[in-house]
């Protein structure tokens, strides 16, 4: 008889190490230094101290946290299972012991897509109390929130989640920390507390923290974001016709000699530069040369070559307002003390400074330039050693000067003439077509929305996939505007896109967005997504997402006779079941 397996199934190991290490354990244990394997009992098995770990993620970066805490875990003497926070409720967290929470905050202080339930559930059992709850008295628990101190919001989903386990009675065994764009180093002190205040059982199992650390091939060195693959930028192709108000281009870039590989529904991070006339600004601001030394996180540069390619000049951080000696207040902001509005980027900043910084305190007090992600428009299988975005050009004016967008002007200004540019995976596991290629497809993609839609059909076509394909695109003129004509148009006529609706809404006095185009076809949306189809939405998440989920609660409720709560019930089953998934941002 074979004896029961030391390593359980959930460990964070790959199938390959979970038997490799249960070998390995089960001689450790049934013989002693010197002692053939028969000659002594076997020692009892390790009791691995369990954790769970649960993740809020839009568009992949909490899940991908949450797996790295896992794998740490592991070493560190704990049966650690990820879960997403679909998957819980309040009842399932009662019966938890230790938990650690990761979650990500979207929009105007929102929770992701796949926190939204858990999230209302712990509002409303709070809302309930009249004292100190106790419904998770058994529970440990820590919060890692992730955020963009650009928004208001930052980090509410986290800190939220936070207050409310508390308020029912868990127990917070490390403090939360709310990260930044730039979050590895917060993360990485968070895990180590966290994991630190639970208590390691990695003492008394050091056989098992030893063998974890056994290198296998998933550890091998990779491009990353920590690591950027220079990649060659083949082709920046203007995709809007005559007479359009927007610049969206196509991109291409080589992922030859890389090791990259990605699925349709991953994205890609991009490591931009700034614009050369934005930083001859802030040099002329500044009164320097360019040629001044300053620290930076890669070693000392010039001061134009960091500007250019290391720090971000957008949203000024609370630190350089301080050493400008800015008294500000948020737009519309009251108080007993009149102080001027917040500087809309760092140029501005420095505009309204009474007195300049040396160069070395200026950019210390300068947020480090983040990467940025964008939705893949290509299937690898239809371009194999490729990777396409769909990206739109951020141009503006306020307050008397010319605003860009940093990577996608970047991109179509001069990332042609740039040489290698810094690339790297971003994996979304919860946005990808149906693993079942025979199960029909709904989506929901105006604009640069279109990214993600145009690998699905890529990757369906690739795949002899035999689904049904519904696709709602929209923008503003049909002349211009109509990314992709002509390869939606052959796939309509070869019968892979088997409809394909339109909303383009200057070409009538009343405006037709996506949302009307799934109202008039009410009937036949809802008789696919009762044959099992996945509905799924990529795009802006301040209005049209949310215009686009009201009208797929109406659709369910004038086309299958449902109440408003039953509609939202359906709803809620089509996320829980994973059929119903959004790329917003």
């Amino acid at each position: 008889m074979n004896p029961a397996p030391l390593i359980p199934d959930n460990a964070p190991f790959t199938p390959e190490q979970r038997a490799w290490l249960n070998g390995f354990l089960a001689g450790v244990f049934s013989r002693g230094p010197g002692l053939s394997p028969t000659s002594s009992p076997a020692a009892p098995a390790v009791a691995l101290q369990p954790l769970t770990i649960l993740f809020g993620s839009q568009t992949g970066t909490a899940e991908g946290l949450a797996k790295k805490v896992a794998k740490e875990a592991g070493k560190r003497g704990f049966a650690a299972t990820v879960l997403d926070m679909a998957q819980t409720d309040l009842a399932k967290l009662g019966a938890e012991k230790n938990l650690l929470v990761i979650t990500s905050t979207y929009g105007d202080g929102e929770p992701p897509d796949n926190a939204k339930a858990l999230h209302a559930a712990l509002k409303s059992a709070c809302a309930g109390l009249t004292a100190a709850g106790s419904q998770l008295s058994a529970l440990r628990f820590s919060v890692c929130s992730l955020g963009d101190t650009n928004y208001a919001q930052f980090c509410q989903c986290g800190k939220d989640l936070d207050g409310w386990l508390e308020q029912l009675g868990a127990t917070r065994v490390a403090t939360r920390v709310d990260c930044d764009l730039d979050y590895e180093a917060a993360f990485a002190g968070w895990q180590e507390s966290a994991l630190a205040a639970f208590g390691s059982a990695a003492a008394a199992n050091s056989d098992l923290a030893a063998a974890a650390a056994i290198p296998a091939s998933e550890t091998a060195v990779t491009y990353s974001k920590k690591n950027p693959f220079p990649a060659a930028l083949l082709t920046v192709r203007h995709l809007n016709g005559e007479g359009s108000a927007k610049e969206v281009n196509h991109v291409e870039f080589s992922l030859e000699g890389s090791g990259l590989a990605y699925e349709a529904g991953d994205a890609l991070g991009v490591v931009p530069q700034n614009c050369p006339d934005l930083v001859s600004g802030i040099l002329a601001a500044l009164g320097c040369d360019g040629e001044e030394a300053v620290p930076t996180p890669v070693g000392e540069l010039p001061l134009r070559r960091a500007l250019t390619e290391c720090y971000d000049l957008g949203k000024p951080s609370s630190e350089l307002l301080g050493l400008l000696s800015l008294n500000t207040a948020p737009a519309g902001g009251g108080g007993a003390t009149r102080e001027a509005p917040a500087p809309f980027h760092v140029i501005d900043a420095l505009a309204a400074a009474p007195a300049k910084p040396s160069p070395a305190e200026f950019v210390s007090r300068l947020k480090k330039l983040q990467p940025r992600l964008y939705s893949i428009s290509s299937s690898p299988k239809a371009h194999p050693g490729q990777v396409h975005l769909t990206v739109g050009a951020v141009r503006y004016e306020k307050e008397g000067r010319a605003r860009k967008g940093v990577c996608s002007t970047f991109l179509a200004e001069r990332g042609l003439s740039s040489g290698k540019i810094g690339v790297y995976i971003h994996p979304n596991t919860a946005f990808r077509p149906p693993a079942d290629g025979n199960v029909p497809m709904i989506m929901v993609g105006p604009g640069t929305g279109i990214a993600p839609f145009r690998a699905f059909l890529e990757e369906r076509r690739a795949t002899g996939a035999r689904g049904k394909n519904w696709l709602f695109f929209g923008d503003q003129k049909a002349a211009a505007d109509f990314l992709y004509r002509d390869e939606l148009t052959a796939m309509q006529s070869s019968g892979l896109l088997n409809r394909l609706d339109l909303a383009f809404s200057r070409d009538q006095a009343e405006k037709i967005y996506v949302q009307h185009r799934m109202l008039q076809n009410a009937r036949e949306l809802y008789a696919w997504l009762e044959a099992g189809a996945h509905f799924y939405v990529c795009g802006d998440a301040s209005r049209m997402a949310k215009d686009v989920d009201l009208a797929l609660h109406q659709v369910i409720e004038q086309a299958g006779g449902k109440s408003p709560e039953a509609a939202a019930a359906y709803v809620q089953n089509l996320k829980a079941t994973k059929r119903y998934a959004r790329d917003v941002y």
